[in-house]
């Protein structure tokens, strides 16, 4: 099935090489249009009938927020975030705009094409929804729901992170190295003590079934689940 992709970004490096990488990896199942403003992107949008949009935060004329928010008063179409902006509030603030899902510069080609055709295929119903289980913790990584023992906590999106990936690494040790760049990228600079500020929030939110996740002495922290 062939898609219909919109590129927001004002660096020509970085359009060429998003454009180049879709394109081979997709085998032209992907047509990408792009947009080097924030006012060529919103008029693009908004115009055009397109199957996701990749949306830069810091852009001239008009930055991705509010392109973002005009887009969501007439579409659904899902919006990923592209940005060097790492700043919780700033990602909470994209959340509650309405996008889909956000990465930060610098990112792994590979990862954005996997969120992108993640979406992609959720968005057309082509994925099943299936929950992630650990024990008394189950995750729904599309609608981005958390239970514990069948009800729902809420979870901001930095603890939603860090549990889906200690979800999937279940059994295993995941170091506090890991975790960064998973979640904050390669040039987060500040340390690993943000990971067990994060650490601490998710398991207050997990409350007595926090106890599924262990610390690994100067290694990082294990999902375990007893059977």
């Amino acid at each position: 099935m062939a898609f219909k992709l919109l590129l927001v970004e004002d660096d020509a490096e970085i359009r060429e090489i998003i454009m180049d990488y879709f394109t081979e990896k997709s085998k032209g199942d992907l047509s990408i249009d792009v947009a080097a403003t924030g006012i060529e992107g919103q008029l693009k949008s908004i115009d055009n009938d397109y199957d996701l949009v990749l949306l830069d935060i810091m852009l001239p004329e008009v930055d991705g927020f509010t392109i973002c928010r005009e887009l969501r008063k007439t579409s659904d179409v899902p919006i990923i975030f592209i940005t060097a902006r790492q700043n919780e509030n700033d990602i909470l603030h994209g959340y509650n705009l309405g996008c889909d899902d956000y990465i930060t510069k610098p990112f792994s080609l590979a990862e954005l094409y996997a969120k992108s055709i993640a979406l992609l295929r959720r968005s057309k119903g082509m994925v099943r929804n299936e929950l992630m289980t650990a024990g008394r913790i189950k995750l729904d990584p599309y609608r981005c729901n958390t239970y514990v023992d069948d009800k729902e906590i809420i979870l901001g999106p930095i603890e939603f992170a860090i549990l889906k990936v200690l979800i999937e690494n279940q059994g295993k040790v995941v170091s506090r190295d890991s975790l960064l760049i998973r979640i904050w990228g390669y040039d987060f600079d500040g340390n690993e003590r943000v990971v067990d500020n994060h650490m601490k929030k998710l398991r207050q939110s997990l409350g007595n079934a926090s106890n599924q996740i262990k610390t690994v002495f100067k290694k990082g922290y294990k999902m375990e689940v007893e059977y």
